[in-house]
């Protein structure tokens, strides 16, 4: 009983941080497309509980954490806040910023815990405004990449020194007032965290918070071997747009209530940026096997426990700097939950990608994911126009986006048959249509345009997504799955979004 008190006591501290955050930021990334998480750490950078924002962020979040013990354990004091976003050492890709504070006790001499929030920044830079390049060939054009950077000293925000970090820059932030006002809007909602952690300390004594917080790991780690014990060992070979291939063998060891999810036959680091950084591999693990437990547990550091990963080193789930990572995070991580769940024989595809679109000039910068269909399982239909799997976030509603930005919503629908026949049908996707009011430049970056999103059991795979411009003298021209396009007046961007699979031999 007192550990289900704990349990929602930790995630509710988590989404006061995420509700703090959203009321306070300036970017409509993060104010309306909610394209941010928190979470809290114990004292070892170990992920506790988190508000049930961006599993991409949350799986990969403790990484970042540990990234900056490792780095400044020594030197931290009360009243200090640091800031990263290397994909190397914890992070994601480049325009997901996670900023850290550590939580003394109330004399200022020990760390009790950590608190964090990821945010995904409008623009960080890079060769095209949205800091989401579809051509870029390493993490340098992506934008500033930044490792433990001091954001705060002893309570004094250092707005001098972030300013010339994203200014002095071979690419530099295209706009930093608003990375300035976002990164204030992530410090206050860690300010929230420790204030709550400390009001909990106050309430039920540092001993109780701390066990506790072990408590909830290892309850985790228990759901997790139970959810192992049904499980069967499978593999999978699943094939990107790219002529990438992803791999993977699962092998569950019923004595010790184990898995070992292996991905040796993957393939190597590629010139693309659909490299995923090693921490968001971990993370899609993480997210799948969190989903396999029917209990109510936060997703945490125990749900990794029982499991053993194998990436090889310099494949593309696991790349050696300065390799490209931009589309790691977004795509390559969807790629990766679905090819384990059809090794675990769980579910069809589901779309298998975020359709990642961004537009912007000097004065504008956007970027949202796009829904599309999930994939069917052996009880249940997948659904239609829905953000599946590494990604959680809102799409900005119209009235915002047509206010904010020089763009209008043309056509905005479920996209027909689109989803796999079935016993249980695959979800369908959407069409997405946006009219340009000024002349921009356009990014996509998506996969299942060619190869379609997988069917299970004798379902039928769901329909491939579909990019395209229609100009304003009517002519059509068709994109591929990494594009980038000038877009002048007048000019129409559709996006079509695949469905998902299918499952069951239809009927």
């Amino acid at each position: 009983m007192r550990l289900e008190i704990f349990k929602n006591l930790f995630q509710f501290i988590a989404e006061q941080m995420g509700i703090t955050l959203q009321n306070t930021a300036s970017s409509v990334n993060i104010k309306e497309r909610l394209d941010f998480s928190c979470a809290i750490f114990d004292q070892f950078g170990e992920l506790v509980a988190n508000a049930p924002h961006i599993p991409v962020h949350l799986g990969s979040m403790g990484e970042s954490v540990r990234s900056l013990i490792k780095a400044k354990a020594e030197t931290l004091k009360a009243g200090d806040v640091y800031m990263l976003n290397n994909p190397y050492d914890g992070g994601t890709h480049l325009p997901d910023i996670t900023v850290i504070t550590p939580v003394f006790d109330t004399a200022g001499l020990n760390i009790l815990f950590y608190v964090a929030s990821r945010g995904h920044h409008a623009d960080l830079g890079g060769i095209t405004p949205g800091s989401m390049p579809p051509h870029s060939k390493t993490v340098l054009e992506e934008g500033i990449l930044i490792d433990n950077f001091q954001l705060v000293d002893s309570g004094k925000f250092r707005e001098a020194q972030l300013l010339k970090l994203l200014t002095n820059h071979p690419y530099p932030a295209r706009n930093p007032q608003t990375n300035i006002a976002d990164l204030q809007a992530q410090i206050a909602a860690n300010e929230k965290g420790v204030t709550e952690l400390h009001k909990m300390v106050a309430q039920y004594g540092l001993a109780t918070v701390q066990t506790y917080m072990q408590f909830v790991q290892d309850n985790a780690e228990e759901s997790v071997r139970r959810a192992i014990d049904v499980l069967r060992d499978g593999e999978f070979i699943y094939l990107l747009d790219n002529a990438g291939v992803i791999q993977v063998a699962i092998s569950i060891n019923r004595q010790n209530r184990s898995a070992k999810i292996d991905f040796t036959g993957t393939s190597r680091q590629l010139d693309s940026n659909f490299n995923a950084p090693q921490a968001v591999c971990k993370a899609a693990v993480l997210y799948v096997f969190r989903t396999l437990v029917a209990d109510s547990i936060p997703l945490n550091a125990g749900c990794l426990k029982p499991l053993e990963i194998i990436i090889p080193e310099g494949c593309m789930l696991n790349p050696k700097f300065p390799a490209a990572v931009v589309a790691g995070n977004v795509e390559t991580s969807q790629a990766v939950v679905d090819a384990l769940y059809g090794a675990l024989g769980v579910m069809a595809a589901s779309q298998g990608t975020m359709n990642n679109f961004t537009f912007g000039s000097d004065r504008y910068q956007y970027y949202e994911t796009i829904c599309g269909g999930s994939g069917a399982g052996p009880n249940f239909h997948g659904t239609d126009a829905v953000h599946t799997h590494m990604t959680n976030s809102r799409l900005t509603d119209p009235e915002v986006l047509e206010w904010r930005y020089p763009v209008l919503i043309e056509a905005f629908v479920i996209r027909p048959h689109s989803g796999g026949n079935g016993k249980y049908r695959g979800g369908n996707g959407i069409i997405r249509q946006i009219r340009f009011l000024e002349e921009m430049t356009a990014t996509i970056l998506s996969g299942h345009r060619i190869i379609p999103p997988f069917g299970m059991a004798g379902g039928e795979p769901g329909m491939v997504g579909r990019n395209s411009i229609t100009r304003q003298n009517g002519t059509v021209e068709d994109l591929h799955s990494s594009a980038i396009a000038l877009m002048g007046i007048g000019d129409v961007l559709t996006i079509q979004t695949p469905g998902g699979g299918g499952y069951g031999a239809p009927q």
